[in-house]
């Protein structure tokens, strides 16, 4: 790819997501009082962080994978503990539940996904499996 190639791609896709982005505010600007307007600005912040939280969820593995022939329950809450020990084990669950109460309490997407992002990366820089 020559650079002049490289720059009609970088420019066309900079106009497309710039299209993307202006073109509500364009063609809804007259209709910013209708009810299905005001119910979408009022209910989908929330409904993105839901499906945020679920999505980020959904990626974890949980250790419900136990062998069936575990002697113990101790083996079990071992498995456990190692796993909440990991960075994809307590660190999602504390940081999808603070973007939870967060956006709940103070109905902010930005603070709420950079809280919830900044304690997850804590948690993996500093936490246990800093140590390891």
């Amino acid at each position: 790819m020559t650079t002049t190639q490289a720059l009609l791609l970088i420019g066309v896709a900079a106009l497309a997501t710039f299209a993307t982005r202006v073109t509500p505010f364009l063609f809804l600007s007259r209709h910013s009082a209708h009810p299905l307007i005001l119910h979408m600005g009022r209910y989908l912040p929330a409904i993105v962080m839901v499906v945020l939280i679920i999505v980020s969820l959904s990626a974890m593995s949980l250790p419900g994978d136990f062998p069936r022939d575990l002697p113990s329950t101790l083996a079990r809450s071992e498995l456990w503990r190692d796993w909440l020990m990991q960075a994809e084990g307590a660190g999602m669950l504390i940081s999808a539940t603070c973007v939870a109460g967060l956006h709940l309490w103070r109905r902010n997407a930005l603070l709420s996904i950079a809280v919830g992002t900044g304690l997850y990366m804590a948690w993996v820089q500093l936490g246990p499996m800093a140590q390891a």
